[in-house]
């Protein structure tokens, strides 16, 4: 069976992105059929129409509230669709993207992708895999100044997808030749 993979780039440049290369070739590795997100079309921040037509029962919202949430619905889909997320994600300023957050904004929905139980939240999304590339000009991915990859990991689990692995070209600026090396050693070990 052929699987689906989500394809998430989260990089505002399109040119010489570490980001993009990564993603593109964990893409070829893992194969599938591929649904693309590119998020330098910036989506748009939730607001207070947002809120209250995700807050409003489904089968009382109004023309105005299923329009505010269409969006949300088209990327939960893409999500639903897909057996693996791959995101690359260029850190900036020790965190992800706003255009990224914008992501995780539009499609963290209690009752779709997530519900809230007497024992917190639980993920709606199980059996999914995610792949995410991490690249950062001098921030050491894992270390106390890293607010993306531990907030990717806990988002992802959130919505129930906890097979959640990080490939990481890190502190590129400091030595490039070995940040590469080390994402390459990490796709070349990826199962597909």
């Amino acid at each position: 069976m052929t699987k689906t993979l989500l394809h998430i780039d989260a990089s505002a440049r399109l040119a010489g992105s570490t980001t993009r290369d990564l993603t593109g070739r964990i893409a070829e590795k893992l194969g599938g059929t591929v649904i693309r997100r590119d998020l330098t079309n910036a989506l748009p921040h939730i607001d207070e129409t947002w809120v209250n037509a995700n807050f409003t029962p489904a089968d009382q919202r109004s023309d105005a509230q299923n329009a505010a949430l269409a969006l949300s619905d088209i990327l939960i889909a893409e999500i639903k669709e897909a057996d693996v997320l791959v995101i690359g994600v260029p850190v900036y300023n020790f965190g992800v993207p706003a255009a990224l957050k914008a992501w995780v904004d539009l499609i963290a929905r209690a009752g779709v992708t997530f519900a809230y139980t007497e024992n917190g939240p639980k993920g709606l999304l199980e059996g999914k895999r995610a792949v995410i590339a991490l690249a950062s000009g001098g921030t050491e991915i894992g270390s106390d100044i890293d607010f993306a990859s531990g907030y990717l990991r806990h988002i992802m689990g959130f919505i129930g997808i906890t097979d959640v692995q990080i490939i990481a070209a890190d502190r590129v600026m400091a030595d490039a030749d070995k940040a590469l090396d080390k994402a390459n050693a990490g796709i070349e070990a990826l199962a597909a």
